[in-house]
């Protein structure tokens, strides 16, 4: 990415002049030169203190950025955008803020900056190119974002058709469990029925007890038999009519 820094195009024609009545924005420009930008704060602020002024303000932002403190540098960036009315220093100043939102993957922060910067400088390329290249980056990121909840919604939805049919699964296999163990229980009862049911008792009587029943039982039955032969033989007596 492109970053505008003051230094070296407004305040070196100054050089001279910052040698005799600023001495520390004077060092604090030869410290960031060198890019001893913790240094180079310090003589900035210095001048700051002793005298405001917003091209100190806007350098002092760059030694900022450069260390990363990116929400400090902004300060000092917006302050000067504010508060300057030369349309350059405004236009760099937002610019720059652009920068520290485009370090910090905060496309729409970044976007916004670089439209005001080019409404205070619409012949700016490099606002225009980091304008282009936040707008490709934010339209990436949402697409990996799109791409991103289109995964977590199919896996969800894979979770949840892989939940139903392990319920599914598990519900037939309760079933079938149940069908196995009322199937046992009715064969128990079957069998348990069968059981309850009258036997024939086993004979208590000896061979020899059996066989004289059966004797008497012949010998009954043959004295009927021979009775009732005899009962045949007999003449009718006829009794008389008149």
């Amino acid at each position: 990415m492109r970053q505008i820094l003051i230094i070296g195009i407004l305040l070196l024609a100054k050089t001279l002049q910052a040698q005799i009545k600023d001495a520390h924005a004077y060092n604090g420009n030869k410290l960031y030169a060198k890019g001893n930008y913790k240094e180079a704060t310090a003589e900035y602020q210095a001048a700051l203190q002793a005298k405001k002024n917003h091209e100190t303000q806007y350098n002092l932002g760059n030694a900022l950025y450069q260390q990363k403190n990116y929400e400090e540098a902004n300060k000092q960036y917006e302050s000067v955008a504010r508060n300057t009315k030369e349309k350059g220093l405004q236009s760099i100043s937002n610019h720059n803020i652009g920068n520290s939102y485009l370090e910090q993957k905060k496309w729409d922060e970044a976007i916004q900056y670089y439209k005001q910067s080019l409404k205070e400088n619409p012949s700016s390329k490099d606002t225009k190119y980091n304008l282009a290249y936040a707008q490709a980056m934010k339209k990436n990121q949402e697409q990996k974002n799109k791409n991103k909840d289109d995964k977590k919604d199919q896996d969800k939805k894979d979770k949840q058709d892989k939940d139903k049919d392990k319920k599914e699964q598990q519900d037939k296999d309760k079933k079938d469990q149940q069908d196995k163990d009322q199937q046992k229980k009715d064969e128990k009862e079957s069998e348990k029925k069968e059981e309850e049911k009258p036997q024939p008792q086993p004979s208590k009587l000896t061979k020899q007890q059996a066989e004289q029943i059966l004797n008497a039982l012949n010998q009954e039955e043959k004295k009927l038999k021979e009775k009732k032969e005899k009962g045949k033989g007999q003449p009718v007596r006829l009794e008389k009519d008149w």
